[in-house]
């Protein structure tokens, strides 16, 4: 019923996940563990080639270090999709807005966001901690990016959108790639019946933020994109926050301004909606990196 789809480089997590998954998934399931540590192929490779080789119509896409907390979500997967065929790509964390400017799935200062996970952290000996935000208390809620942590489709959905693994080949910006490009077909959602724990935390360093361009100069004509209806003012406040964080993201990482003065530019949108903050933006561009060196 359900093909579980996991791109490996650590055996052990990879049957840690396994076990867990038996114990908890309540269906029939097959696991598809593809080994990637010795072969450099991105994520988006290894998905599709997972999902060329899945037996079941249902394919659940999932990172080696998260366990499942959920009894039977198999279940509750399969009913989603039995029940709304409209929906084409499930989750459990997520935004209702995505931001013309350079961002991961959160990119709307928490306010658009919803996540049900419990998480852990790799990088400090703090204990894991409910990471949990839906503030409606709705057990589905429509969106337009998801975390790559967990993503559940179907064959019929990738017969119309696959994994870009042209422009992303490495492990960055495929969950965003791959939300949109279902949106143009089907609905995107995030389901509070699922919880999982993620053993470890995700960073964003040069390797992202690069590929996180890509994403944007590929979407552009597609961005801002949203499920909730927002008045400029409150649009502006958003892009103006997101693009900020941007740039201080460039500079902790030691990248050249002119990334970010290109990023202006290439969202024309900012110049003949809000030209005010246009040139803000181009002022903030240059005090910031004056300040830093």
């Amino acid at each position: 019923m359900i093909s579980v789809i996991i791109c490996s480089v650590d055996k052990c997590l990879l049957n840690n996940v396994s076990l867990n998954i038996a114990n908890t998934i309540g269906v029939p399931f097959e696991i598809i563990g593809i080994d990637n540590s010795n072969i450099s192929r991105g994520i988006c490779e290894v998905y599709n080639l997972g999902a060329r080789q899945a037996r079941y119509e249902i394919l659940c896409f999932v990172h080696e270090d998260v366990l499942f907390q959920t009894p039977n979500w198999g279940q509750v997967v399969t009913g989603i999709f039995q029940s709304r065929p409209d929906i084409g790509l499930l989750g459990v964390a997520g935004s209702k807005y995505k931001a013309m400017a350079p961002s991961g799935w959160h990119g709307s200062g928490m306010r658009f966001d919803y996540v049900n996970i419990i998480q852990g952290h790799k990088r400090s000996s703090l204990p894991p901690s409910p990471y949990l935000r839906n503030p409606e208390g709705e057990s589905l809620v429509e969106a337009v990016t998801l975390d790559g942590v967990w993503l559940c489709t179907t064959k019929s959905v990738m017969l119309k959108a696959q994994f870009d693994d042209h422009t992303f080949r490495n492990f960055h910006a495929y969950d965003l790639d791959f939300c949109l490009a279902v949106l143009q077909h089907y609905k995107v959602a995030i389901t509070f019946d699922v919880l999982l724990l993620h053993l470890s935390e995700g960073s964003c360093d040069k390797t992202w933020l690069l590929e996180n361009l890509k994403f944007h100069k590929k979407w552009k004509k597609y961005l801002p994109a949203a499920t909730v209806t927002l008045s400029s003012k409150q649009q502006y406040k958003i892009e103006k926050e997101t693009f900020k964080d941007f740039i201080n993201t460039l500079i902790s990482l030691k990248l050249p301004a002119k990334i970010a003065y290109a990023e202006l530019w290439r969202n024309y949108i900012y110049l003949y909606k809000w030209p005010a903050l246009f040139f803000k933006l181009h002022h903030y561009v240059f005090k910031q990196y004056l300040k830093a060196n």
